[in-house]
């Protein structure tokens, strides 16, 4: 019997089943849980830790210092939506939260997120405005990703043209960060979630082991005739990236190119499932991008211009990877992705 099975089983009919899935973010992930301590008022809370096989000592910490909290261990790294379904499947609450465990909640956000969805029976997942310590804007309300809109962020044209409803479509860059807003997604990094919806829809597709997950499931509801809604007043501080730097190989130490090919990966079996043969636009619109930046930079004198033209080969190589990877975003490699 693991020390799992020794906790209580959670209480029938909670508020909120808040999810939290942990790779090796131990001290982040004790801010986290202080900071769903704080919030969680008069509440009834259920939490779960979903770990990912940490070597930190992330789940001895859990245990020791929040006893009350689910643990669920995994022997092996789910990635993020199979490791949510995981919790999923024992969740009780009327609501699903999902917390990074690099994100920490600021004071109201989650009485007033589970306000909002008591009032709006249409909303079928929410979010918040995403900052950082600082309290600078993240991206947190966007667009289901097109050709186009990739095209657009690419060749950088959406990043030069922010205010521009046309160039910064796909992050909302032209709006009103203070204004909530109707969208098509929101960031997994924290959102609220109807339990009535997922019933419905079901949970995340396991074949997307990190990005594009929460795109998907959020295609899902509204395709259910759900909402999706941001709510700015809803304020949550987002690291971002802290199990990304744990994955510690020679060429993601370099150059983020683990994570780079698992982004084509998801990118490729998104479109794939749900724009078919948009896949292969996907792909084609970055060889072309790639290649076009390496043959403009290969004849430069320039050392940062020759060593951007080495990225873009690489770039290039990693898609051509991607694509035999998923034959075409037609397969999802088996968990956890790798390099074999």
């Amino acid at each position: 019997m693991t020390q799992n099975e020794l906790l209580p089983p959670p209480p029938p009919g909670a508020d909120v089943s808040l999810i939290i899935v942990s790779f090796n973010t131990r001290e982040v992930l004790r801010e986290s849980l202080q900071s769903v301590e704080r919030e969680k008022g008069s509440l009834r809370l259920e939490i779960f830790v979903v770990d990912n096989n940490s070597r930190d000592g992330s789940v001895e910490m859990v245990e020791a210092e929040f006893p009350h909290v689910s643990v669920i261990r995994s022997q092996v790294n789910l990635g993020f939506g199979a490791a949510n379904n995981v919790a999923l499947e024992r969740a009780t609450g009327r609501y699903i939260v999902l917390l990074n465990s690099d994100a920490f909640l600021c004071p109201d956000s989650l009485r007033l997120s589970v306000g909002r969805m008591d009032a709006e029976p249409h909303v079928g997942l929410a979010g918040g405005r995403l900052v950082g310590r600082d309290f600078s804007l993240q991206p947190s309300a966007r667009m289901f990703p097109t050709i186009f809109s990739d095209f657009l962020v690419l060749t950088g044209l959406a990043g030069k043209f922010p205010r521009s409803r046309f160039f910064g479509r796909f992050d909302r860059t032209w709006a009103d960060p203070m204004q909530p807003a109707e969208v098509d997604w929101v960031p997994g990094a924290y959102s609220i979630i109807r339990a009535e919806a997922l019933r419905k829809v079901g949970f995340f597709d396991p074949e997307f082991f990190l990005y594009s997950e929460e795109v998907d499931l959020c295609r899902r509801i509204q395709q259910a005739g759900y909402r999706i809604l941001y709510w700015p007043d809803i304020v949550v501080i987002h690291i971002g990236g802290e199990s990304s730097r744990q994955i510690k190989t020679l060429e993601m130490s370099s150059t983020g190119a683990q994570l780079i090919r698992w982004r084509m990966r998801s990118t490729l079996l998104y479109y794939r499932k749900h724009h078919g043969s948009a896949a292969w636009l996907a792909k084609m619109l970055e060889l072309a991008l790639y290649r076009l930046s390496e043959i403009r930079n290969s004849f430069s004198t320039d050392p940062a211009r020759r060593e951007r033209a080495s990225r873009n080969r690489n770039l290039a190589r990693l898609m051509h990877q991607a694509w035999q990877d998923t034959n075409g975003g037609r397969i999802s490699p088996p968990r956890p992705w790798n390099f074999d």
